[in-house]
């Protein structure tokens, strides 16, 4: 495996525990120390002082012990991830996605992913409420942007939320954006929900990520009979998160893509299935591995 590419995990796929206090994060770093991995994503959950993942309700005294333990644990914090909305040009979010800039430099954190829309499908054709909306996220990424950079930050979208998750919208942001420390945290698995091919997908934003999210996903047709734990795509196709390999898409090519493409970066694996969380990450860690190291 190129020694540009390190492979690591997002604290979402962590969830199932984290969410229930089965595990801390303080857990979670010790259990990533112990595996392979080399990274640690932060996935942040709310802005609530009681969330496990820190947040803007933590103390500046909680944010460095974490630090030190990451540090201690010799497990690198390589990105933060946080929902936010510019969709509405309301200067609280941006001032809101600032104070989590603040926090990740608090924490050593050189990279971030800041959602643009909230997640949720707008109906029928919305490339014209798209065009309405798009002057305030170019505004506010690029205010984001801007006071990250004197950090030694990268921010980032991701493909994620449907109303922003196709490529080509994107690339559109990245582009209109214009910030050099402004790119896309590009995640393999999210084109399916608005329908769209991954590999070529995944091709047409390579040159912008800054990370790349590995996931997978079993995708059935949208007749077919499920159970609990499945989404709809924008067209109506059931998903459902899977441990990396075991899904529908066609990692192989895929991983042959980012390593063709020449991405040096963290490669972070996202679980998001109902598989027990434990052993999927590392049924999903040995996967990545085999990916990455083959093509």
């Amino acid at each position: 495996m190129s020694s540009d590419i390190s492979i690591g995990f997002s604290s979402y796929s962590f969830h199932q525990r984290l969410s229930t206090g089965a595990m801390t994060l303080e857990d979670v770093i010790d259990w990533v120390a112990a595996s392979a991995a080399e990274h640690l994503e932060l996935a942040v959950l709310s802005d609530a002082a009681d969330s496990p993942i820190p947040s803007l309700g933590w103390s500046d005294e909680r944010l460095a012990a974490l630090r030190a333990k990451a540090e201690a644990a010799g497990v690198p914090l390589s990105s933060l991830a946080v929902g936010a909305d510019l969709s509405t040009g309301d200067a609280a979010q941006v001032e809101r996605v600032q104070r989590y800039v603040d926090l990740a430099a608090t924490l050593g954190i050189t990279r971030m992913r800041h959602d643009v829309v909230p997640h949720g499908v707008v109906e029928g054709d919305d490339t014209v409420q798209f065009e309405r909306v798009l002057p305030h996220i170019v505004a506010g990424a690029q205010e984001i942007a801007q006071y990250a950079a004197a950090k030694g930050i990268t921010t980032s979208l991701e493909n994620h939320g449907f109303f922003v998750q196709s490529a080509d919208r994107v690339g559109r942001i990245i582009h209109a954006v214009g910030e050099p420390n402004f790119r896309t945290t590009l995640d393999v698995g999210n084109f399916v929900c608005v329908d769209a091919d991954p590999l070529a997908s995944v091709q047409e934003n390579l040159p912008y990520a800054m990370t790349v999210h590995l996931k997978d996903f079993y995708i059935r047709p949208a007749d077919a009979p499920v159970g609990a734990g499945w989404f709809s795509s924008r067209a109506g196709r059931k998903l459902r998160g899977a441990v990396l390999g075991c899904g529908d898409l066609d990692l192989r090519s895929i991983a042959r893509a980012i390593r063709d493409a020449g991405f040096s970066g963290p490669v972070t694996i996202e679980f998001e299935g109902w598989e027990d969380c434990l052993l999927a990450c590392e049924r999903s860690l040995a996967a990545a591995t085999d990916l990455l190291e083959r093509n």
